[in-house]
C-alpha cells in the first residue's frame, strides 16, 4: 500500500490564486523550503506557500524547481501543466545530515569515551557546532540592525539574547556532560560489543558468544474482575 506522505500537490488555489504545495512528510517539507517555499503551520496540517511579492513568472519558476527537486528525491508530485518538468537536479547531503550523524555516533557508542568524542564536535570552544551557531545568530542580528523597519532592532536584540542566554545555557550544560563522560572511562553496561567468543567456563555447549541472555519478560497479570460481577 503506497504511503500517502510520499504524495504532494502543487498548484494555484482556485479561490485565492495563491501558489500552494500540500502533502508530504518532513523531508518533503525541507525540500520545499530549500526551493523557496514558506511553511504555514496550522492545527491540522502544514502546507507551503510562495513568498509574497513574487511575479507570476517567478512563482512558476519556483514551483517548477520544487517539482524537479521533489521528484528527484522520489516523491510523487501532482501539479499544473506549467510546473511539470523532466529535469532532475543532483542531490547533495544537506549540512544538517553531518550534525545528525553525531546522534548516530552516540546511539552506537559503547563507552563513555565514544560518547564524549561525539559531543566534543558540538561543544568545542573555537570551532564546535554551538560556536558556529552563535556566529550565525550574531550575524543575523547584525543584518537586521541595518534593514530599516521599526521591528528590525527588536528582532536583532532578540537574536542576541538567544545567543547570549538560551544558547549559552545549552552549550554550557552539554559541555559539562561531555567533560563528565570523558572523565569516567567506562563501558556502557547495556551496549557491550559482542566479540563472538565463548568463555571456557560457559556451561551451555550451544552458546556462540558470551553475551548475557535477554531479560525475561514477566507474565501479564490476569484482568481484574469487575466489581459488579463479584458475589
Amino acid at each position: 500500500m503506497p504511503r500517502t506522505d510520499r504524495f504532494l500537490d502543487i498548484r494555484r488555489d482556485p479561490y485565492s490564486d495563491e501558489l500552494l504545495a500540500r502533502g508530504g512528510d518532513f523531508e518533503a517539507h525541507s525540500v520545499l523550503q530549500r526551493a523557496g517555499f514558506i511553511a504555514v503551520v496550522r492545527l491540522h496540517e502544514t502546507y507551503h506557500r510562495a513568498p509574497t511579492g513574487l511575479a507570476p513568472d517567478d512563482e512558476n519558476r519556483l514551483a517548477t524547481d520544487a517539482v524537479a527537486r521533489l521528484r528527484a528525491t522520489g516523491y510523487n508530485v501532482d501539479c499544473e501543466a506549467d510546473f511539470d518538468t523532466d529535469h532532475r537536479p543532483s542531490r547533495y547531503p544537506p549540512l544538517g545530515s553531518s550534525v545528525a550523524h553525531l546522534a548516530e555516533r552516540i546511539r552506537d557508542a559503547t563507552t563513555t569515551d565514544e560518547a564524549a568524542d561525539a559531543l566534543t564536535e558540538l561543544t568545542a570552544a573555537h570551532d564546535g557546532i554551538f560556536a558556529a551557531l552563535e556566529e550565525v545568530l550574531t550575524a543575523t542580528a547584525d543584518f537586521h540592525d541595518g534593514l530599516g523597519q521599526p521591528a528590525d532592532p527588536h528582532i536583532a536584540r532578540r537574536l542576541r539574547y538567544l545567543a547570549d542566554e538560551n544558547l549559552r545555557v545549552i552549550r554550557t550544560d552539554l559541555a559539562h556532560t561531555r567533560n563528565t563522560l570523558a572523565d569516567r572511562h567506562a563501558p556502557h553496561p547495556g551496549r557491550s560489543t559482542c566479540t563472538g567468543e565463548v568463555p571456557a567456563t560457559e556451561r551451555e555447549r550451544s552458546a556462540v558468544c558470551a553475551c548475557p541472555p535477554p531479560p525475561r519478560a514477566l507474565p501479564a497479570p490476569p484482568p481484574s474482575v469487575a466489581a459488579g460481577l463479584r458475589r
